[in-house]
């Protein structure tokens, strides 16, 4: 009996050795590609920067349709997640959600701190996705449980978005802006939670997950500090 206990218990460990070897590869090819769709973001958010005006002359069909293309993106980007034309379709999406975010950084620019304020921006959303990965990968506890929460505050947050584009309320603007802020935060620590122990498999999905939560921590973490320290000529 005990050689045989021994032999069970090395094909556990090995087994235990290659999952651990499979998520790390997840995390790294994660890590690697969502780096990759930072250049057809900043390509797009340039190009955005100059030919957006069509979105601020129809700011609510605008975000219609783009919400209906990423929507149809991700569905694509899922159905092609085990091949090269999944990481395609997640390029193209980001170098759609770049261009959208062009006017944004456009009215930014346009204030005397502007430049600063987008810098301030990013290293935000820097600082929250390391903290949040490194809470992830380092306690390696599973947040999947926050899955069903966090999809239902993304549903309120987009609905209260829609009702602000008729109300034109700034105070209820920045309350989503912060409730956006907070619900893509734990998005990113529930989806490096699900890579760390296994959950997600596939680093294209991983990837388009983070990156979704770092477009949506960005852009409202700019708002905030649009409204809060813009500086006007």
């Amino acid at each position: 009996m005990q050689p045989e206990l021994q032999t069970n218990q090395t094909g556990i460990q090995a087994g235990t050795q290659v999952l651990a070897l499979q998520q790390q590869r997840v995390l790294r090819n994660t890590y690697l590609l969502l780096a990759l769709t930072m250049v057809p973001t900043v390509v797009g958010a340039f190009i955005g920067i100059n030919t957006g005006g069509i979105i601020m002359q129809h700011p609510i069909i605008s975000f219609f349709v783009m919400l209906g293309a990423v929507i149809g993106l991700q569905y694509a980007i899922a159905a092609n997640r085990n091949s090269a034309l999944g990481v395609v379709l997640l390029l193209g999406m980001t170098f759609l959600l770049g261009w959208f975010l062009g006017p944004l950084l456009a009215i930014a620019l346009t204030l005397k701190n502007g430049p600063q304020l987008i810098g301030m921006a990013a290293v935000g959303t820097g600082a929250i996705f390391f903290v949040m990965a490194g809470i992830a990968t380092t306690t390696k506890r599973d947040y999947s449980f926050m899955g069903k929460f966090l999809m239902v505050g993304m549903i309120v947050a987009l609905l209260a978005i829609v009702a602000n584009m008729f109300l034109q309320l700034p105070a209820l603007a920045l309350t989503i802006s912060a409730v956006v802020i907070v619900v893509f935060s734990l998005f990113l620590l529930h989806d490096v939670s699900r890579i760390v122990n296994g959950g997600e498999t596939n680093y294209i999905m991983a990837t388009t997950g983070v990156y979704m939560s770092l477009f949506n921590i960005f852009a409202n973490l700019l708002q905030l500090i649009m409204a809060l320290f813009g500086e006007r000529d």
